[in-house]
């Protein structure tokens, strides 16, 4: 277990390699569990920052798409708002490949959509210039409005 402990300093790839060797093999008792069970809770952590920092940029933008497209849309003819929409279509695409690829992050979505608004919120009133008030003071969207492909809140000419 000493060597693995070392080559998990030095070469973390090939201590990778090893221990997928060794759990093939159900050679348990010569695993580094030390530094096996840190890279699980490791990656675990890293899946939900990612969740939550996915979740944090497509609320921000329907916070703007709802509270500030129709403002900007009637003040200039030519906004369309089409960077908004990629951006909000951009980020629905990676939340579902996010968790496609990790489906333990699905019982967390609630969460993570809690932990995330109050950032979303306070972006959305940073880049729409609106006062946070502006916005509601919990998530106005359920999990499955983000996660749905043609969900745009607000009024119906805003939804083209």
């Amino acid at each position: 277990m000493t060597d693995l402990k070392t080559l998990y300093q030095t070469d973390y790839a090939a201590w990778a390699r090893r221990h997928v060797e060794l759990l093939r093999a159900g050679r348990f008792a010569e695993m580094d569990i030390e530094h096996l069970l840190d890279e699980l809770g490791d990656m675990s952590k890293s899946e939900r920052r990612e969740l939550e920092s996915r979740l944090l940029v497509l609320i921000a933008h329907l916070l703007k798409w709802e509270y500030q497209y129709p403002v900007l849309s009637d003040q200039w003819r030519e906004f369309d708002g089409r960077s908004w929409r990629n951006t909000i279509v951009e980020q629905r695409k990676q939340l579902a490949v996010l968790l496609r690829q990790s489906p333990g992050l699905k019982p967390v979505v609630g969460e993570a959509i809690a932990a995330a608004y109050p950032d979303a919120r306070d972006l959305a009133s940073k880049e729409s210039r609106l006062p946070p008030e502006t916005f509601p003071a919990d998530c106005p969207y359920s999990a499955e409005q983000l996660l749905q492909d043609d969900f745009y809140p607000g009024p119906s000419e805003t939804r083209s």
